[in-house]
């Protein structure tokens, strides 16, 4: 470890072999709190590149007992929070719109970090287990094309990190990693970051992770997801090409709403939104996320245009699809003894 410190406290980079001998050590018991600490650290003044991201997710991954899955062509749309919005949770309520729409969905997520509601404490709130097995997530992505992941059930390996970043209290590459250690093998992803500097550094990073396809969006307003508050910004990685460009409301016909108008609260009321939306309630919180459901079925490949893929998020909520996914999931789940975790 001693090496690798000292080329990222002189600014060096690590390839992504490096990365991973340096994360492998990190798992073992040899690996002082100290050590690690000073590893995320430094990792972290320096700034990440794409080999260190592929590196240390390549690691975290097989240490899941996940990984394994019968499943093919799955996809994720979990961004990477911070952007502090205090939106409703609105890559959750667009899973299931995904879903609806006939892509399979595998749902990474965890608790509040920077909002005031996760995805696993609105999941929760709904009734939605946070303890799935593996075999019990294979059942589901081929039963009902959306299951959920949360984050401590299936890392429970990283347990070294965690116990150091709390104590750190300071954003670590852990902050930026996060929705691509899912340990289901995906084809597709859609990916909301809220530090644009890092959307081309993710976009090769999910190249080298082998993503056939996948948007990285940087919304108005730096926020993690699409919004209808202004111009967000894309890149598209299309086997192995990748291309940007950015999207207004009035490209793909949709209203203006102001962040505000987005705006969650705690996990009864954000449960109340995602299922408001999900029985077709217009308003901002079902345009934000038919948007960005729209954007994940193109991300995904099953329309052509993000025009087109709002179209099929349109007919997946109004058809009652969405919803019938979300309904399959809790009363799933009924038969999960409760974990906390």
């Amino acid at each position: 470890m001693k090496n690798y410190l000292e080329k990222l406290i002189n600014r060096e980079n690590l390839s992504t072999e490096e990365m991973k001998d340096a994360v492998h050590y990190c798992f073992t018991e040899t690996a002082t709190d100290s050590e690690i600490a000073a590893f995320l650290t430094a990792l972290q003044a320096k700034g990440e590149t794409a080999d260190e991201i592929t590196g240390i997710v390549d690691v975290i991954r097989n240490e899941s007992s996940f990984q394994a899955t019968a499943v093919s062509g799955a996809m994720d749309n979990c961004g990477t929070g911070g952007d502090k919005s205090y939106s409703f949770n609105i890559s959750t309520t667009s899973a299931f719109v995904l879903a609806g729409a006939g892509v399979t969905v595998a749902k990474h997520g965890n608790r509040s970090i920077t909002s005031k509601s996760g995805s696993a404490d609105v999941l929760e709130k709904l009734g939605v287990s946070l303890s799935f097995s593996k075999e019990q997530t294979e059942e589901l992505l081929q039963e009902n094309q959306i299951a959920f992941l949360y984050a401590p059930n299936v890392h429970v390996a990283l347990k070294p990190f965690t116990k150091v970043r709390r104590e750190l209290r300071i954003a670590t590459i852990f902050n930026a990693i996060g929705p691509l250690t899912n340990p289901i093998t995906l084809e597709s992803q859609l990916l909301g970051v809220y530090r644009r500097e890092l959307m081309p550094i993710l976009t090769e990073a999910l190249h080298k992770l082998g993503r056939k396809r996948a948007v990285v969006v940087n919304g108005a307003g730096n926020v993690d997801e699409a919004t209808l508050s202004g111009e967000n910004q894309l890149m598209l990685l299309d086997n192995g090409k990748i291309t940007s460009f950015t999207l207004r409301p009035e490209d793909v016909g949709l209203p203006y709403y102001s962040k505000d108008e987005i705006r969650g609260g705690d996990a009864n009321r954000n449960a109340d939104i995602l299922l408001n939306v999900l029985k077709g309630k217009s308003g901002a919180y079902y345009n934000t996320t038919i948007l960005n459901a729209g954007i994940g079925i193109f991300a995904n490949g099953k329309a052509e245009t993000i025009e087109d893929g709002i179209e099929l998020a349109r007919e997946s909520i109004d058809s009652g699809a969405a919803l019938a996914k979300l309904e399959f999931l809790m009363n799933y789940s009924k038969k999960i003894p409760s974990e906390v975790f």
